[in-house]
């Protein structure tokens, strides 16, 4: 029996995204990418960090910025990251996360979260006097200094940290590192679901959140 022409033939609507999904345009129109702040209580595993960002770049989510230090509970460690994706896809990296062994419980924060970076500024020390001058506005610490260059060190939120930025390029910055955000909670919140206080030497165990 002939079937239909290729010209009769339906087609299914929409594209392919990276991952070889066919995505509906009308359905992906109604989603604008938004910053998220995740925080992740993990085991200190080897390759724990390899494992979470392997994770997240096979699947080509971007990632602003990512900072891991110890917690109050030996064994654990909290990763913070920063991610910039649609909605699907910040609940998506949740879900992958919490597959994952050495992740213990994963969350997002709230908007309120109390979210601090870290930057390392070195700048021409032609003119000390000034830079001095802006470091002090901006609630900074000298960490170097001498006749050819001088090394700031900052903490504050993302708006602070790009306005002092801009402050300091008029002298010159020769060198830039910044640690991208770190957050906690505020109040008794618990930063990630179900993370107990430390003072209680009783360790966060793994949960379903999902």
């Amino acid at each position: 029996m002939k079937g239909a022409e290729p010209a009769d033939r339906p087609h299914p609507s929409g594209r392919r995204n990276e991952q070889g999904i066919r995505v509906d345009p009308e359905a992906a129109a109604e989603y604008d990418p938004r910053r998220a702040v995740l925080s992740a209580l993990v085991e200190d595993d080897p390759g724990v960090l390899s494992r979470v960002t392997g994770l997240i770049s096979r699947r080509q989510f971007n990632i602003e910025s990512l900072t891991v230090g110890p917690t109050t509970i030996d064994g654990h460690s909290r990763i913070t990251m920063v991610v910039e994706e649609t909605e699907p896809n910040i609940d998506q990296i949740e879900r992958q996360l919490d597959k994952l062994k050495p992740v213990i419980a994963v969350g997002e924060l709230a908007d309120d979260a109390i979210r601090t970076e870290l930057v390392l500024l070195k700048v021409r020390g032609n003119e000390p006097d000034k830079v001095n001058a802006i470091t002090q506005m901006y609630e900074g610490k000298t960490m170097d200094a001498d006749p050819q260059t001088i090394t700031i060190q900052l903490t504050g939120d993302e708006q602070k940290i790009d306005s002092a930025i801009d402050a300091f390029e008029q002298f010159g910055i020769i060198e830039i590192a910044r640690t991208g955000y770190t957050a906690l909670a505020r109040g008794d919140t618990a930063t990630v679901p179900g993370e107990k206080p430390g003072t209680a030497n009783e360790p966060t165990k793994p949960i379903n959140t999902r």
